[in-house]
């Protein structure tokens, strides 16, 4: 592979995964009733708009999950792990095996805006607790449903609040025991690895 070949390999996995994490996290702020009129999820909207519209003429929803943008997401990654394999060895490979390299990127990026969302949140509840920044009320309404069970089951420790430690932990165990060996198993090449 040449210099060339990896300069574009870079800048399409940087500028698609820019995307990539834009429609997913519309399809996370959907997920979890997040405010649809925060300043950044209109940001969301708008920047995924374009291609939603029409996917979401064939797919609807189901059961408060946006389809429409968890498919975009699919293929998006998809277009991203395909060009970049076509830039890298010249061929694309098995379409089949590409879509399941593209689920799997999915849920690893899934699984990132997460644990990111509660290290945002750790950091901003020692920074700036109660905070009515945009960005800081978006971070705990994503936080807030994956913690609410945890915190039901720990008990009080006298304001000390520990259960973003066990989240942590769960979706560690997750990335590593699930998606890191489905991976594997599916023999994911080492360059598609950057996008997970």
């Amino acid at each position: 592979m040449n210099g060339l070949n990896t300069a574009a390999i870079y800048v399409l996995q940087t500028l698609g995964s820019l995307y990539l994490l834009i429609v997913l996290l519309r399809f996370v702020l959907q997920l979890v009733r997040a405010d649809f009129y925060n300043p950044l999820s209109q940001f969301a909207v708008k920047a995924t708009q374009p291609l939603l519209k029409p996917l979401r003429r064939i797919i609807p929803g189901f059961g408060g999950l946006d389809l429409a943008s968890l498919l975009l997401a699919i293929l998006v990654q998809l277009a991203i792990m395909g060009l970049t394999l076509l830039l890298a060895y010249g061929t694309t490979g098995n379409p089949l095996q590409l879509l399941v390299w593209a689920v799997i990127g999915v849920t690893s990026l899934f699984l990132k805006i997460f644990f990111f969302a509660l290290i945002i949140s750790v950091i901003l509840s020692w920074v700036a607790p109660g905070s009515y920044n945009p960005g800081a009320q978006l971070v705990n309404q994503i936080c807030e449903p994956l913690l609410t069970p945890i915190r039901k089951i720990l008990p009080s420790l006298g304001g000390l609040d520990i259960s973003p430690i066990f989240a942590f932990i769960a979706i560690n165990l997750l990335d590593m025991l699930v998606v890191k060996n489905l991976a594997a198993m599916s023999h994911m090449p080492a360059v598609l690895g950057l996008l997970m």
